[in-house]
């Protein structure tokens, strides 16, 4: 008598989403095609992609789309960045002024190839959608760690985006495994610089759970962060892209994500987004306005 092979788990009924019906999913898609611009959305097959798109906006990401870090939780691709585009701020900065942004999150790989880690292309493009778009747009830049470097940090800051945002990611006990190429404490130190060189800008971060984290790391992760200066806080749900990715160790509930929530908020942060979904550009703007 043969045995049944054991079927795996499916993801709990929470992260089943539908796709969203109409709006301008393709309309975004050609747009961004047509510019040579690349979207965190659609390099990191994040699941909010179709719905993000249908409302007409994406998470731009700059530099290129190879990473010179091999994340393990990420589906950004590996390999040898090409040079840097000169003419990529202004394209951007034309394709948020079509898709008539006011609020435009840019992020991108990390270039640890180049001397100020891509801080001077992250102020550039700042600059550009400034100078393009009307009526004094809101600009979110979630940047790199910069291996520390405190003068890419600066140039970054002086172009003044209204949020500056870098993710944590997780805490520090899974650093060796999931970012063996970063710094826990030096991505806290970033975060706390930002405020000495501008004490109005607004500080974000992010975690993903489902690692294999305890509570207990995530409340001092958390405290850690509002610690070191961070004002806005994201958590959302770890998801495997790939097999070569890490497992899924936990599937948070959507009430866990509220006890969550509950907790940051206890710990003294103002806007906190918690949800299997969430992302840490995720309704960006809505967190910010909130």
């Amino acid at each position: 008598m043969k045995l049944k092979k054991k079927r795996k788990p499916g993801k709990p009924p929470w992260l089943k989403k539908s796709l969203p019906k109409g709006g301008d999913y393709q309309r975004v898609r050609s747009l961004l095609s047509n510019a040579g611009l690349h979207t965190v959305c659609q390099e990191a097959n994040c699941p909010n992609m179709f719905e993000c798109f249908s409302k007409n906006t994406a998470t731009f990401m700059i530099l290129g789309s190879e990473c010179t870090r091999n994340c393990r939780f990420c589906n950004i691709a590996c390999g040898s960045p090409l040079p840097v585009d000169p003419d990529e701020p202004m394209r951007l900065a034309k394709a948020a002024l079509n898709l008539k942004l006011k609020y435009v999150v840019v992020t991108s790989v990390t270039r640890d190839d180049l001397e100020d880690g891509g801080a001077s292309h992250f102020a550039g493009t700042i600059k550009a959608i400034k100078a393009t778009l009307p009526d004094n747009p809101k600009v979110e830049v979630l940047i790199p760690d910069f291996q520390g470097n405190i003068e890419a940090l600066k140039i970054v800051v002086s172009a003044n985006p209204d949020v500056l945002n870098h993710n944590i990611e997780t805490v520090p006990s899974l650093y060796p495994i999931a970012r063996p190429e970063a710094n826990y404490q030096q991505s806290l130190d970033l975060l706390q610089i930002v405020n000495t060189i501008d004490s109005s800008m607004p500080v974000k971060s992010g975690i993903m759970v489902g690692l294999g984290e305890t509570v207990e790391e995530l409340e001092q992760t958390l405290t850690d962060l509002y610690n070191h200066g961070c004002d806005i806080i994201t958590l959302g749900q770890y998801l495997q892209p790939t097999k070569a990715h890490l497992k899924v160790e936990k599937y948070y509930s959507p009430v866990e994500f509220k006890q969550l929530e509950r907790k940051a908020r206890h710990i003294g942060f103002q806007k906190v987004a918690a949800g299997p979904f969430v992302r840490s550009s995720y309704n960006a703007q809505e967190l910010f306005d909130s």
